[in-house]
Formats: structure tokens, C-alpha cells, sequence
């Protein structure tokens, strides 16, 4: 949610200076003191890596809060936006509102409404219950005669594209992305004209490959002319999340034993993350540093049963590299907790750490 609740004393049609001197000052040293990290900026500083006795961390060059968490939380809420009728319920009660929505994601709203004005069907590529994704959804629908589907993996998006080229059973299809469509979506209908946009958190290969692929289907059915009409995208990959990624593929090219992916288990972009180094090393998708149990035990989020599990003898012994990372919503305390817990678990006191840093 990216609204800000300011008082219920105030008009909705006043405006509250948030940004005052004396409130910057205390929402800066709040937030400095809740989620900074000496330790952390040191090893960053010092290239992103740091070595005691037989361990080495590798830190990503890219991981942690982006500018638009950053922003949101220097007005006490999160960035990646809300459903229009929840604004509304907000306007309704009375209270003010501060949009602090990522810039990023608002360029997806922006596509999405301009494809609705042009009677385009938004596909968006993104996970349906994810909030961003609602709040982009409810921007496809434009003044209300606008159309939406959400695919989350590259076989819905085929199913899409197989509907495109031949039809088929509209009944089946609307069962298979019940709650992932707009209301009164006719795929016989609404699939004619489409342009694909993307929850912002997304891989941006995957992403690529849903739009190649819906394009195809749409040049398959079409033809090339008709085409040039019918098809339109837009690419709103965050940046941020796509530094980090960028960061961690450049962190993985480099040997390392395992990588601890740190971050709320709810979150798109640190799940991304976590399948990237799945696909190269053991890699362990962590809350926080209390997952890190013991030497021979650790909780983490298995992305495929989507629930925390428990591994044994997930920490080497002896000379070991081990890389760290997180996602865009994760304070830099919270990697300075799981970097101080891990060097504990090897036996090196958080002092020892402090001075190698």
C-alpha cells in the first residue's frame, strides 16, 4: 500500500507539509538508528568482501532498500502501491492521503490506463494476490470498460497465446485464471487487442519472453500489419530490482560455497533472488538472522512448497566463501544481523568482526 493515513481532523482537500526541517531531521535520525549498519556500509566501502580466519563473505554490489522504500518510509509507509477502491474507502473516511508510490510502478499504472483509452487488454505479467499487481489491475480497467489477465509463469502465458491463435473453451480459460481476470473478461472478445506490462518486481528475462511470446501469437493470428495494431508493450522493469539482480549474476560468477538470500518471504523481488542462486549453489532464503539456528541447522523458505523449512548441515567446515544478498524492502540492519550471526556460527565474535570491517 503506498497511501499515507495523515488525521482524520483534516479536510481531504488539505495539504500537510510532511517535509518541514524539524521533520526531516527526526524521521532521519529514526530511520538511521532502526535500519543503518556501520558494519555493513565498512565491508561496502571496503570493495564487499570480508575475510576472517577461514570464512569470507561476499556481499552483492547492489542489495538492500531502493530509493523508493527509502522514500516511503521517510513518510512512514511502503511503495509499491494500492487498489483504487481502498483509496477511495480512504478518501471516504476522511483521512488525508500522501502517495508514496515508486516511480516505477506509477509508469506501469500510466501504460495500463493508456491501454484501457485504446480498448487494449493489459496482460500483466505478475502474481494476482501480489499488492502491486492488484493496484495495477485495477488501473487496467481504466473508466471501467477496460480488461485485464495476469499470468505468473511462462506455461499460463502459452495458454494465453494458444487461446490467441486457435480460441477454445472460454469456460476453461476463465476457470484457469479465476481471480487473475478482469470482471466480464470474454477471452473471445478481450483477447483481440492486447498490450503486456509487468509487475515491476518481476525477472526481466522472464518478462521479455512473455511479451515475445504474446507478440508471436498475436503475429501468428494477424499477420504482420494487423499486428503492428493489435500488439503494444512497454518495459517497466524496476531498476532497482534489476540492479540487484545485475549485482547478484556478477556475485554468482565468482566461487563461492553457498549464498544467503535475506528478505520477507512475501516479497517478489527477493524471491527472484533466491531462484537465481538456486540455480548455481545451495542457497538458503532467510527472514532474518534467527533462521541461522545453529552451525548444522537452518530455517529457510523453500520457494517450491512455499513454506519454511528446516536443513541440516548447511554451513561448511572449514575454508569457506559464502555470498550474501536481499531484496529491495530489506534494511541494511537486518544484513549486518544475519553478517554478525554467521561469523558467529564460525566462531569469530562480533568484535573480531567490527575490527576487520
Amino acid at each position: 500500500m503506498s497511501t499515507n493515513l495523515i488525521s482524520s481532523g483534516t479536510t481531504a482537500r488539505e495539504k500537510v507539509n510532511l517535509r518541514t526541517p524539524d521533520v526531516m531531521a527526526a524521521v532521519q535520525q529514526q530511520v538511521e538508528s532502526h535500519y543503518r549498519s556501520d558494519i555493513v556500509e565498512k565491508v561496502r566501502r571496503a570493495g564487499g568482501t570480508i575475510s576472517v580466519d577461514d570464512t569470507t563473505v561476499r556481499l552483492a554490489k547492489q542489495f538492500g532498500f531502493c530509493y523508493g522504500v527509502e522514500r516511503a518510509i521517510d513518510l512512514a509507509y511502503a511503495a509499491r502501491g494500492t487498489e483504487l477502491s481502498i483509496q477511495q474507502q480512504i478518501k471516504d473516511r476522511g483521512c488525508q492521503i500522501v502517495d508514496t508510490t515508486c516511480g516505477d510502478v506509477m509508469s506501469v499504472w500510466k501504460r495500463v490506463r493508456k491501454y484501457a483509452s485504446e480498448s487494449a487488454t493489459s496482460i500483466i505479467h505478475g502474481k494476482a494476490e501480489h499488492e502491486e499487481t492488484k493496484a495495477t489491475s485495477s488501473r487496467a480497467l481504466g473508466d471501467g470498460s477496460g480488461h485485464y489477465v495476469v499470468v505468473l509463469t511462462l506455461e499460463d502465458t502459452d495458454y494465453v497465446c494458444d487461446y490467441i491463435r486457435h480460441g477454445g473453451d472460454k469456460h476453461a480459460f476463465l476457470d484457469k485464471f479465476q481471480g487473475a481476470h478482469s470482471p466480464g473478461f470474454d477471452p473471445d472478445v478481450h483477447l483481440q487487442t492486447v498490450g503486456v506490462a509487468n509487475q515491476t518486481t518481476m525477472l526481466r528475462g522472464e518478462t521479455e519472453e512473455v511479451q515475445r511470446r504474446v507478440r508471436q501469437a498475436i503475429l501468428d493470428r494477424d499477420g504482420p500489419e494487423l499486428a503492428e495494431k493489435n500488439f503494444r508493450f512497454f518495459d517497466t522493469i524496476c531498476g532497482a530490482t534489476q540492479e540487484r539482480q545485475d549485482a547478484l549474476r556478477e556475485l554468482l560468477d565468482v566461487p563461492m560455497d553457498l549464498l544467503l538470500v535475506v528478505g520477507g518471504y512475501n516479497s517478489s523481488n527477493t524471491s527472484h533472488l533466491a531462484e537465481m542462486g538456486e540455480e548455481k549453489l545451495p542457497t538458503y532464503f532467510v527472514l532474518n538472522a534467527s533462521r541461522l539456528v545453529s552451525a548444522t541447522e537452518i530455517k529457510h523458505y523453500n520457494l517450491h512448497e512455499k513454506r519454511e523449512v528446516v536443513s541440516h548441515f548447511w554451513l561448511p567446515n572449514g575454508p569457506a566463501v559464502i555470498g550474501i544478498t536481499a531484496g529491495a524492502s530489506c534494511p541494511n540492519n537486518l544484513i549486518e544481523e544475519t553478517l554478525i550471526r554467521l561469523f558467529e556460527l564460525r566462531g569469530i565474535s562480533r568484535h573480531e568482526l567490527e575490527l576487520a570491517a
